[in-house]
């Protein structure tokens, strides 16, 4: 097993799958929502079987995302040799060349996983993987447009089941969510550039712009001329109740652990292990307050595993790194 381990270890920590089953869920929660709402119902998401459909989703999803972890390792890899010389690629355990035939089969393992949601999910799939590329090459080191870009690949990789969901309110929230993350855990992590107030500013009119372009394409999608609103008749305003409490929670917990842990990298580190796992909940939240609890139910039991699966394979690291042994 410890052999196994080590021989699996170094490509796992440079894809990051133990985190990606936030990006999962969201992919589950769009095909469960698509197919159970009464507003959606999409031909090509309720004619397939939901096992082809959730396992599309799953690859599209994790192919996303272990695709940006590893091109960034691959980017970072100098500053990583100065500043994290653990890393797989800085510290030799992983090849440049290896790296390079990761990057290239997660995103043919993304783009297969899109083809059960037809041409308009491969080319969104292919989109993301595009703005991944500008995040980690330009936009990550300018914090203004970096933030606002995160938020949209996290959005744009939700959307990839169903591009023509009418309630986009969880994709707002989603894209909201992450980049507050991704603010809070630049500054706690004293990152440079700075986040100056000028920055700050156009992040948030960034945020704002796309905000109004999410919500009024929903807006748009809601019904025919004369019969459009912002918040779907068909959609129960109760559902955003749960939404709201986990939002202000996830505020509240994260003020407190900043106040207890302080700043520097392991606050920066807590900030992001958070806010991934907090991604799963929402979806629950929807399913829970639009009355849809077996749905609920399933995105529940997936965070479980995936929260379950993320600490064994952290024990397991730090087994494999600094065995256990008998003091003498």
């Amino acid at each position: 097993m410890r052999r196994v381990l080590a021989r699996i270890s170094p490509v796992l920590r440079v894809t990051r799958v133990t985190a990606a089953f936030a990006a999962v869920s969201n992919t589950w929660f769009v095909v469960l929502w698509s197919r159970i709402a009464s507003g959606e119902n999409p031909a090509h998401l309720a004619a397939a079987p939901l096992w082809i459909l959730l396992l599309g989703a799953t690859a599209s999803a994790v192919g996303l995302f272990a695709f940006g972890a590893c091109l960034n390792d691959i980017l970072d890899v100098r500053r990583d040799r100065q500043f994290k010389p653990d890393r797989p690629l800085a510290s030799g355990t992983l090849g440049l060349e290896a790296a390079a035939w990761i990057v290239a089969m997660t995103l043919i393992v993304a783009v297969l996983g899109a083809t059960p949601f037809g041409t308009r999910g491969v080319v969104l799939s292919v989109v993301v993987a595009a703005a991944i590329l500008a995040f980690n090459g330009a936009g990550k080191f300018v914090p203004a447009v970096g933030f606002v870009l995160l938020g949209l690949i996290y959005a744009g990789q939700m959307l990839v089941p169903n591009f023509d969901m009418r309630f986009l309110f969880p994709v707002w929230l989603v894209m909201t969510h992450t980049l507050l993350v991704a603010g809070l855990a630049h500054v706690a992590a004293r990152k440079v550039p700075r986040l100056t107030p000028r920055a700050a500013w156009a992040a948030l009119a960034g945020w704002a712009f796309w905000s109004a372009v999410l919500l009024g394409a929903g807006w748009w999608r809601s019904g025919p001329p004369g019969t459009r609103s912002l918040w779907p008749s068909w959609v129960d305003v109760d559902a955003a109740t749960w939404p709201a409490v986990l939002a202000v929670g996830f505020l509240a917990f994260m003020l407190r652990k900043l106040r207890t842990v302080g700043q520097g990298p392991r606050a920066s580190e807590k900030i992001w292990r958070y806010g991934s796992l907090w991604l799963p909940l929402y979806g629950c939240g929807w399913m829970l307050g639009a009355g849809h609890a077996g749905s609920a139910l399933i995105l529940g039991a997936l965070a479980a595993l995936g929260f379950l699966g993320m600490t064994v394979l952290r024990e397991l690291y730090g087994l494999l790194e600094q065995p256990v042994g008998f003091r003498v």
